[in-house]
């Protein structure tokens, strides 16, 4: 990711980095930070799994955002909260469920808390957003019924696995997900609604050869993958010990084994210090020069950085690749769908809202208290 990219972020407009948590192995021996600044390196490809940390965090309840593809090009699409269940007042369920509205829920020091006070504390701090969001919901349900349209387990299951698929791998998917603060039954919940959204917009939605065409020309160069080298590392403080490593590594002793044992660097150690893959620029310039220069298999001799004294095993390399509109063809049209459907989502349901009849106790009380307040 260029600097400019990271001046310039925004809420639609993210990179995977941006969005799912950035490559900590990389930034730790990139050289725009001091050492003490770096995160420990872990890996991102579908080969290495993410230790990822957020670049913006999501409110709680809400899908995480969907990043562009692993390629690195950016989508202007946002997940859709229209019809999200914002799970902040809940279901008094047992075992609240037995017994009037005084029952206890709680006690402090033999003060009882009831299930009326947390009902009532519960509505006032998100009860009208919750409740106008079960209203969408039966609308929504509503408006399947009348067209006799059926959602399945499998449409819901391609919602998911589109937005899992945005990720890259399942670990970067689930560290999102944590960062969000959502959990797997919320997010299941919210592919559900939007599996049905999909049912009732989709066939509204047209996206063309031609559209497809230009979206890929006017971001070619982000589907363009550039050339990459995968490696592991060793990293030590001192270039005696290094070097002593070097020793056993070219008698024999085993590379993740070691890296385990002896690596300072907490992020990848643990994998046996697998890096994952990498381009060019994302390294600093010692520690880059030096794996690209290997052979797959080769070790490296001592390379010195301001991180320290490392061991590198070169272990993997992709070539540069120019895209194709035929490989990207379809994904691409995907998304512009999608997007379609979220813009079209808002001013859909503000138009069924409006023509149906229905009775809001909570906004009304709401609007009462407003008025005696004046």
């Amino acid at each position: 990711m260029s600097e400019k990219e990271k001046d310039t972020l925004n809420e639609e407009n993210l990179t995977p980095e941006e969005q799912s948590g950035v490559n900590q192995g990389q930034d730790a021996l990139s050289s725009d930070k001091p050492a003490a600044e770096k995160p420990a390196p872990a890996k991102t490809d579908k080969d290495a799994p993410a230790s990822a940390h957020a670049a913006k965090t999501p409110k709680a309840g809400s899908i995480p955002p969907t990043p562009a593809p692993a390629s690195g090009n950016k989508l202007w699409m946002v997940v859709s909260l229209v019809l999200a269940i914002v799970l902040v007042v809940v279901l008094i369920k047992p075992p609240f469920a037995k017994g009037g509205s005084s029952e206890a829920v709680a006690t402090v020091n033999g003060e009882k808390i009831t299930k009326d006070k947390l009902y009532g504390a519960l509505v006032k701090v998100g009860g009208t957003q919750t409740l106008d969001n079960l209203i969408s919901e039966t609308l929504l349900n509503q408006e399947l019924s009348k067209k006799g349209l059926k959602v399945a387990q499998a449409d819901i299951d391609k919602e998911k696995e589109f937005i899992k698929k945005q990720y890259g791998d399942e670990e970067t998917f689930q560290s999102a997900l944590m960062q969000s603060g959502m959990s797997e039954e919320d997010f299941n919940d919210q592919m559900e609604m939007q599996a049905k959204l999909r049912k009732l917009l989709e066939p509204e939605v047209k996206v063309t050869d031609e559209d497809t065409k230009k979206y890929f020309e006017e971001n070619k160069a982000s589907y363009d993958t550039p050339e990459e080298v995968k490696a592991s590392h060793i990293l030590v403080a001192t270039k005696e010990e290094a070097e002593d490593i070097l020793k056993q590594l070219k008698n024999g002793a085993d590379f993740a084994k070691l890296a385990k044992e002896k690596s300072t660097d907490p992020g990848s150690k643990d994998q046996g210090g697998d890096l994952g893959y990498f381009p060019r620029g994302k390294m600093a310039k010692e520690f880059e020069d030096t794996a690209f220069k290997l052979k797959d298999g080769e070790l490296s001799g001592v390379v010195k950085t301001d991180f320290g004294y490392h061991i590198i095993k070169r272990t993997g390399y992709k070539a540069a690749h120019a895209a194709t509109l035929d490989e990207k063809k379809a994904d691409i049209k995907e998304q512009l769908i999608f997007q379609q459907l979220m813009q079209k989502a808002p001013t859909w349901l503000a138009d069924i809202k409006a023509k149906a009849k229905i009775t809001n106790t909570l906004e009304k009380a709401e609007a009462s208290s407003k008025e005696e307040s004046k």
